[in-house]
């Protein structure tokens, strides 16, 4: 009777071993450096490959979908024999440049009104009116303004991305930690001194975060503005591209902008690593 009862006890036991190796094995190959790349690598390339069996096999017309090769082939087309490096640098041109002048005004304006009411109070409902109000509606008042040329599209990235950029920097420093603030006083600190030790580094992720959600707005943005008012750019290239239902090239254009956002954010959050060492609390 002791070793009948023995023997299911061990069973158990080596089912529990063999299920804590397995447990292990997967752990120790998920927290390998080359897990994430790889699965995410090997589901982006069953995608593709699904989408390119389904864009060549006939199982739906390419006409509607596209497929990778076709994509790829007519981008290089479009940059080796057509207007592609035209295109690209008008649209970074126009982007850059309205991007620029929101980060520019975004910031100090976004700092200014989260430390003085009185400005707050005065620019707030105009800030409220034109956060809410979708930019893409004043585009024919701004063509009327500034023509098609590239003042138009640089005016409308300008306020799709100001105001992402400037409301998460009033954000940040409404957010400043009032404990600090109340030392800095104690000391008699200057308002020059606070915004330059504890203000501006403690809101640097609501900046950066702010620049994020701007860039995304710019994108929009700037494609817009060259799909309705303008004879060059990507987003110029797309629109005649659905008109005559080029599908591939119309898609090479949406990635070209896809993969300029993906830069973009990248590059964005690098800066927001290398300046979160300027935050109060920053322990390295």
């Amino acid at each position: 009777m002791k070793i009948e009862e023995k023997a299911p006890a061990a069973a158990a036991t080596s089912a529990s071993d063999v299920q804590g190796v397995d447990a292990a094995k997967k752990k120790s190959f998920l927290s390998r450096w080359y897990a994430r790349p790889l699965i995410s690598g090997s589901a982006v390339l069953a995608f593709l490959a699904a989408w390119q069996y389904v864009g060549t096999s006939g199982i739906v017309n390419p006409l509607f979908t596209g497929y990778p090769t076709g994509i790829v082939s007519e981008g290089i087309q479009w940059f080796t024999e057509g207007t592609g490096w035209q295109d690209l640098l008008v649209t970074v041109y126009e982007l850059s440049f309205g991007f620029g002048i929101a980060i520019l005004l975004g910031i100090p304006l976004g700092i200014l009104m989260g430390w003085y009411r009185p400005l707050n109070w005065s620019l707030q409902p105009f800030v409220d009116f034109m956060y809410v109000t979708p930019r893409i509606a004043l585009l024919p008042l701004i063509i009327i303004w500034f023509g098609i040329g590239s003042d138009s599209k640089i005016l409308l990235v300008f306020l799709s991305s100001l105001f992402p950029v400037l409301i998460s920097t009033y954000a940040g420093v409404r957010t400043t930690d009032n404990s600090l603030l109340q030392v800095a006083r104690s000391f008699e600190a200057s308002d020059f001194q606070v915004f330059r030790t504890i203000v501006v580094p403690g809101c640097v992720p609501a900046i950066f975060t702010g620049l994020r959600l701007g860039l995304g707005r710019a994108l929009v943005g700037v494609v817009v503005g060259q799909m309705f008012a303008a004879n060059a750019g990507v987003g110029y290239m797309i629109r005649v591209a659905g008109n005559t239902f080029q599908t591939n090239l119309l898609l090479a254009g949406v990635f070209l902008m896809a993969c300029a956002g993906i830069i973009g954010t990248i590059v964005i959050e690098k800066l927001g690593s290398y300046f979160d060492k300027w935050r109060p609390d920053y322990k390295g």
